[in-house]
């Protein structure tokens, strides 16, 4: 366990600003909601993929405002450990048949868009007819991603975010705020 995992919970939120309020951040699920219904308007019903455990928070907040038949599952596919991205550690699959089915992905933060990219590689391999993906978050780090997601909440600042499903070495997914460590 590195030295900054075992630091007082209270330590983030001191070295830390607000970039999005919880006002902020709830006005953004809504759009992403209109956004959703827009791109699964023909669908008779939906697989929501939670991607564990950033996703937990937007696809939480994000079933209430769909007004469409839709089924839930998750699966956990990680790569960062602590603060640092390594290689992918598949956890748990999906127990849901993907085959022909439309695709939600749901995850808190397009960084890099490795993990994202190999879970819509994964939903393809499995057969669905369609993968759509929706971030909360997408990082502005100039990076080439992967991927583009299809719909994305908020842009963040190239800087350690936490709140909203995002965690600070394992603390605060449950703010309703996303908040930056100071630099």
């Amino acid at each position: 366990m590195s030295a900054a995992a075992t630091q007082p919970p209270d330590l983030w939120i001191a070295h830390s600003e607000v970039v999005f309020t919880a006002a902020e951040v709830s006005l953004a699920i809504d759009r992403m909601a209109d956004q959703l219904h827009y791109h699964l308007s023909d669908k008779q019903s939906v697989v929501l993929l939670c991607v564990m455990r950033g996703g937990l928070y937007l696809s939480g907040q994000l079933m209430s405002r769909l007004a469409i038949p839709a089924r839930l599952d998750y699966l956990q596919a990680n790569r960062y450990h602590g603060t640092a991205g390594q290689e992918i550690v598949w956890s748990k699959q999906p127990e849901l048949d993907l085959a022909g089915q439309t695709v939600v992905v749901l995850d808190d933060i397009l960084d890099e868009g490795i993990t994202l990219a190999a879970v819509v590689e994964y939903c393809q391999q499995a057969g669905a007819s369609r993968v759509i993906t929706a971030v909360l978050t997408e990082k502005d780090n100039g990076l080439q991603k992967p991927l583009q997601a299809d719909v994305v909440g908020l842009t963040v600042p190239n800087r350690y975010v936490f709140g909203c499903g995002m965690d600070v070495y394992g603390w605060w997914r449950n703010l309703p705020e996303i908040r930056a460590l100071q630099s």
